[in-house]
């Protein structure tokens, strides 16, 4: 299990909980479960990610059954003990701009994200926030840089939340990072500088220029040289982080842009 960072919420309070109301949440995941119900995936602000039945939601009548969809923030309130928790009441809270094309594949991908790395019952409220301000921003977005310095800023506000913060201020040497020197990022170490590097190096490890590391530092996108530089780190780390395996949603894309 991954270690987060520490909260003043007793572990698992969830599961010891008869009832829980009116707790801000978005579904990541949500599929079929016997003849009439379904299984969700939730990110709560205070609870973190927790399993939840909808019992009934797939009846043509049921309260529940359009609300029950990705990248809309909810107020749900759930009942039970156990791994599996019974969804009471949802409520749609509105001003999320649908996500469509681009956004929705980058929603898509935030969501595999959490899934595959956040533990269940841990709260990040943090980091909620950091996902609601993404979807936001993804909802309201034409341009396909402004959905990449998203996407990059999440990443790293999800590794921190994870314990596993990006060093970006200063090397493994303990200097300030130089704009114009390149760095070869060792995963778990920080950026340690290349005196004399050729071409075979670079393509043999991470190498990056230091201003990248300080515009990523600052969340400034704006150059593309650190969108593209960025991208290549933040999926070096995930990658470590998933154990080498392979996001669906990166699948999609790829798969999508061989159609078109």
């Amino acid at each position: 299990m991954i270690a987060g960072t520490e909260t003043t919420r007793p572990r698992h309070a969830v599961l010891r909980q008869g009832r829980v109301d009116a707790q801000p949440a978005y579904l990541l995941h949500i599929r079929p479960w016997r003849e009439t119900s379904l299984l969700l995936e939730a990110f709560t602000r205070d609870y973190g990610r927790i399993a939840l039945a909808a019992r009934g939601a797939r009846r043509p009548h049921s309260v529940l059954r359009g609300l029950m969809l990705a990248f809309q923030p909810l107020e749900i309130s759930w009942s039970g003990k156990g791994e599996i928790l019974n969804l009471v009441k949802a409520e749609w809270q509105g001003g999320q701009p649908p996500l469509s094309g681009l956004p929705l594949f980058c929603g898509y991908y935030l969501n595999e994200l959490l899934l595959r790395l956040l533990p269940r019952e841990d709260a990040h409220p943090e980091l909620f926030a950091h996902y609601l301000r993404a979807l936001m921003r993804l909802g309201y977005s034409t341009r396909r840089q402004v959905a990449e310095a998203d996407l990059r800023g999440f990443e790293r506000a999800l590794l921190a939340e994870l314990g596993y913060g990006l060093t970006l201020d200063r090397d493994t040497d303990g200097a300030a990072i130089a704009a114009h020197a390149r760095y070869r990022y060792e995963i778990e170490r920080g950026p340690s500088r290349v005196l004399h590097s050729s071409p075979e190096d670079e393509n043999a490890a991470l190498v990056l220029s230091g201003q990248t590391l300080i515009d990523v530092r600052h969340d400034d996108y704006l150059r593309a040289a650190t969108r593209n530089e960025a991208k290549q780190l933040m999926r070096r780390l995930l990658t470590h982080y998933l154990d080498g395996a392979e996001l669906e949603s990166r699948k999609w894309v790829r798969e999508l842009q061989e159609l078109c």
